[in-house]
């Protein structure tokens, strides 16, 4: 009766020597230290440390479970190298979860919170030998987050029309109703509102988003009205960094 050849595999490249270790931990740091940098650059919340962190933690869970198959496959076990890895990416996600931020109306640190993301998987893919993956990854996530944030604030630069705004006045409970409501008939965003008691009187601070259509048309009206107001001293504001 004729056997059915069984199919050999080779798995010694799956054999890491100390070199290959320290080269995948090593080029793991520089990548996540290259995506944190950008980040911290832009003051965002988890910076080059927390990158580089990740991206050796996540490296090194594959780099173990390249080892662990190594290891026990003499003995008949054939542990699945994917699944520690499959932990991380999973877990990742409540990392990047702290970083998310809500600021009134509007959320922060969701790019944060994907570039944290992003940077584990290349962990993964340098922890598994995978350097060209891990290399391109890199490169393509330095661009996602440079050049197309210029690139989005050229597109979207009458969509996001943020400004700050400190108006001195004597009556602030009837400045605050006012500032409601000529922000809700210019169709604007407000948040971050403080008060603070001065000289003259009171100092209110806040942000309002006029983005949208006819961005500058309603902030001149909201400016012209507010102003106009007998209870208020001087309204400057300034626009905001996108």
């Amino acid at each position: 009766m004729a056997t059915t050849p069984v199919a050999v595999v080779d798995v010694t490249s799956l054999a890491l020597s100390p070199l290959d270790i320290g080269l995948r931990m090593l080029l793991a740091m520089l990548v996540g230290a290259v995506i944190g940098t950008e980040r911290e650059y832009t003051h965002r919340p988890a910076g080059m440390r927390t990158h580089m962190l990740v991206a050796l933690g996540a490296c090194a869970v594959m780099t173990t479970s390249q080892l662990i198959f190594w290891q026990y496959r003499p003995f008949g076990a054939t542990p699945d190298p994917a699944r520690l890895s499959a932990q991380v990416i999973t877990g990742l996600g409540f990392l990047g979860a702290g970083t998310i931020m809500r600021e009134g109306p509007s959320i922060k640190g969701l790019t944060t919170a994907a570039s944290i993301w992003a940077t584990g998987c290349l962990g993964v893919a340098v922890g598994g030998g995978y350097y060209m993956v891990a290399v391109v990854g890199g490169v393509c996530i330095m661009v996602t987050l440079i050049v197309f944030e210029w690139l989005q604030k050229k597109i979207l630069h009458n969509r996001y029309s943020l400004y700050i705004f400190s108006v001195t006045c004597t009556d602030v409970a009837g400045t605050l109703e006012l500032i409601h409501t000529l922000a809700g008939e210019a169709d604007a965003l407000l948040n971050s509102i403080h008060v603070d008691e001065v000289k003259t009187g009171f100092k209110i601070r806040f942000k309002a988003d006029f983005g949208g259509r006819h961005a500058d048309e309603r902030l001149r009206k909201f400016i012209s009205d507010l102003s106009a107001d007998p209870h208020t001293s001087s309204v400057t504001s300034d626009r905001s960094r996108m």
